[in-house]
């Protein structure tokens, strides 16, 4: 790994002298693996195709093609950058786990100068690391909304949180808000002007963070979150099939869309997210907003990576992505595709839009904060009174804190036996001198990963141990999650050397 990460730098730095190879220098065929979503596997397969008799500058792809979710990909990424796919699909939060990795391929100015021209302004953003881009936009859509059953929902009390809470309770339906993720539920705290912005360091993890959760917008957001909370009509599911099971409003993204469409048919309605009241003042409930991003793996060929560029180009391109919204539903990230009629006369996409005018862009995040965030919800509920409010506030405060206090340099093992959560009680499963022993109890799935805390990255795990395997559950070679899962319970120690896994059991 270390020898190709030298080969491709020294290539890296070959490219940037020279900038970008002519058109006329990139003939050739070039062998290369693809990862997109299997939504799409088809789809890019007719486009690559089409690239290659079509393309004028004489570049020929052999390809093979892999179903990789874009939430996947980065894990995938960060275990064999050698063995990843030389252009990739990911989630635009994945961005800094990838630069950590060195999975991606900086671009050159003219490949820059054709983002800034091509795409909508905050996905440049959000390739943009300390004014170098990483990786080209793919889709701007990636938020959530409200679908709707027209046929219990009055258009004209979309925009109240309390009429549709009311409008659930006659029917007998329910509103289903996954307010147990904070992907999710912070969207209360952005509405009244919260903010919970990740300051992470060039190997990405998080040294400080600006949170105003615990605050008096903070509780009047969880006032106004209280009141679904708090209904008979709450179901916690972002799935869009609720509808299957009683719901009469989801909250959910563009990838329920055709599921949507088929449940409801005529009776769909979309929205954006509803306003509620607190002390006579209104907030509309804001949500997370983000892009899937298309990113190249660092070449050794840097005529390769070249062409690599123009193939990318041409993916994120207008018509490629006009495809995948005709397909898919994708919101693209191309203007002139998002300036076409068929994708501004969406409803589905409108209500995007429409949301994200309340939305935050999603940046690199602690991975503790989704631990931390996920309860608020629960503890939220359960509280009786204002000061009982204030207190969630103040927790989740405290998990802030206590997670930006755990040694950033350090190994955790964090697992079934401490809810996996790699703030809490993280003292006990810190890797001291490359070794910890823990108490792995009975329970339904008896796995963990030894991680950076707040990293929930898999590069350390089943597929390291390389002493101790009759103790766990053989995961196969193909393995996407690289867990260790312990077949019994009892006490055991792990040893991390830097490169492998033993595991004794006491």
């Amino acid at each position: 790994m270390k020898k190709f990460l030298a080969i491709v730098l020294a290539a890296v730095m070959a490219l940037s002298m020279v900038s970008f190879a002519s058109a006329e220098g990139l003939a050739g065929e070039y062998e290369i693996k693809v990862w997109v979503a299997d939504a799409i596997v088809d789809l890019t397969t007719k486009q690559l195709d089409r690239y290659n008799e079509t393309n004028p500058d004489g570049i020929k792809f052999k390809y093979t093609i892999e179903k990789m979710g874009e939430g996947d990909a980065a894990s995938n990424m960060v275990q064999d950058v050698e063995a990843g796919a030389d252009i990739y699909c990911f989630a635009q939060d994945q961005l800094s786990r990838l630069l950590t990795a060195k999975a991606l391929a900086k671009l050159g100015t003219k490949a820059a100068e054709f983002v800034t021209a091509n795409y909508d302004a905050d996905s440049v953003e959000s390739v943009t690391v300390d004014g170098t881009m990483y990786a080209y936009p793919l889709t701007a859509d990636n938020g959530y909304f409200m679908y709707y059953d027209k046929s219990v929902i009055p258009d004209e009390d979309v925009d109240s949180l309390e009429k549709l809470i009311e409008d659930c309770e006659k029917a007998g339906k329910y509103f289903s808000f996954d307010l147990r993720n904070v992907w999710y539920s912070a969207g209360f705290f952005f509405g009244t002007g919260c903010t919970s912005t990740w300051i992470m360091d060039s190997e990405g993890n998080a040294t400080d963070v600006v949170d105003t959760f615990n605050s008096d917008k903070g509780l009047i957001a969880l006032k106004g979150m209280k009141k679904l909370l708090d209904s008979d009509v709450w179901n916690n599911s972002s799935e869009v099939s609720s509808f299957e099971s009683n719901s009469a409003i989801v909250v959910s993204g563009t990838w329920g869309s055709d599921t949507a469409k088929k449940i409801l048919g005529d009776n769909l309605g979309v929205a954006d997210l509803p306003s509620y009241k607190v002390d006579d003042a209104k907030y509309h409930v804001g949500s997370f907003f983000g892009f899937k991003l298309m990113g190249i793996k660092p070449q050794e060929d840097p005529v390769k990576n070249a062409a690599l560029n123009k193939l990318a180009q041409y993916l994120t391109g207008k018509e490629c992505s006009l495809e995948r919204h005709e397909s898919n539903g994708w919101g693209p990230a191309n203007l002139e595709a998002q300036a076409d009629e068929s994708v501004k006369n969406d409803p589905i996409l409108a209500a995007v839009y429409e949301q994200k005018a309340y939305g935050a862009i999603q940046r690199a995040i602690s991975g503790a904060w989704w631990n931390i965030g996920n309860v608020i919800a629960d503890e939220a509920k359960d509280a009786t009174d204002e000061e009982g409010l204030k207190q969630v506030l103040v927790n989740y405060q405290n998990k802030i804190s206590e997670s930006l206090s755990l040694d950033a340099n350090a190994l955790l093992f964090v697992g079934a036996w401490n809810g996996w959560n790699n703030a809490d009680d993280a003292d006990t499963y810190y890797l001291k001198d490359g070794s910890v022993t823990l108490d792995v109890p009975q329970s339904d799935y008896m796995g963990g990963r030894i991680v950076k805390p707040a990293d929930w990255g898999n590069d350390k795990g089943f597929l390291q141990v390389t002493e101790g395997k009759e103790l766990i559950q053989d995961l196969g070679d193909d393995v996407g999650d690289n867990n260790i899962v312990f077949l019994e319970p009892g006490n055991y120690t792990v040893t991390w050397d830097g490169e492998a896994i033993t595991i004794v059991k006491n």
